[in-house]
């Protein structure tokens, strides 16, 4: 065999190696998708402070669709889908209840659930106002699919929007996708702060835990939007 064709093989033999060697390099630069969001799982706990709420919201739209009922065993919780049954034990004195989630709250750091009026009453809370409890899913939603899953970040639940707007400016040059929901409190309509659109828990956990390295942010609390 002579040269040239010898060097006609090994050029083509380099050749074949270097698309192999771009080819595997562009499958580890590709992006992987995030995973899709799982609903809770039966059994799945929580522990911290709860709190509940009643006559200044009796009657008003809840997070879900619904018009709020007091009286009924209802909760909101910032991140459980809307319909996920949750047993709720006291754990102060024992006593349980098991409620629906059908709003969204509590909006103040170290509290994990709001109940009804109703469910705080069953478990012996409305006098306190808050007690330790252990939440515990024992209902998923029905039908709740996988890949909807929406969460942010609020920073921040303002009365006066300039304030809101002054915040959103200054975290949208670093975030963003920073964006301003109002609501219809029963002392007036509160714009509310919030960074970011996940599709999955972690993700915003992670980015709650950023945001509150930030010394203009004085709370982060993670809120599924759906």
């Amino acid at each position: 065999m002579n040269s040239r064709v010898r060097l006609g093989r090994w050029l083509a033999v380099g050749a074949l190696l270097l698309g192999l060697v771009v080819g595997l390099g562009g499958c580890r630069r590709k992006p992987k998708a995030a995973p899709p969001a799982l609903p809770p799982a039966i059994g799945e706990a929580e522990t911290g402070l709860a709190s509940w709420y009643g006559k200044p919201y009796h009657g008003r739209r809840a997070a879900s669709g619904e018009i709020y009922n007091m009286n009924e065993m209802t909760a909101a919780h910032r991140t459980l889908p809307f319909q996920t049954w949750v047993r709720v034990t006291n754990l102060e004195n024992r006593q349980v209840t098991t409620v629906r989630i059908n709003d969204r709250g509590p909006f103040i750091e170290g509290r994990i659930i709001d109940l009804s009026r109703g469910a705080a009453e069953a478990i012996a809370m409305v006098g306190p106002g808050t007690a330790l409890v252990r939440l515990e899913v024992v209902q998923t939603a029905a039908g709740e699919p996988r890949s909807t899953a929406r969460y942010s970040v609020q920073v921040g639940a303002f009365l006066v929007e300039e304030n809101a707007l002054r915040l959103q400016s200054r975290l949208t040059r670093r975030y963003g996708e920073v964006f301003v929901q109002t609501y219809q409190g029963p002392d007036g309509t509160y714009y509310r702060v919030r960074v970011g659109r996940k599709h999955t828990l972690d993700e915003a956990l992670a980015l709650a835990r950023e945001l509150r390295e930030q010394p203009e942010i004085a709370v982060a609390l993670v809120v599924r939007l759906n």
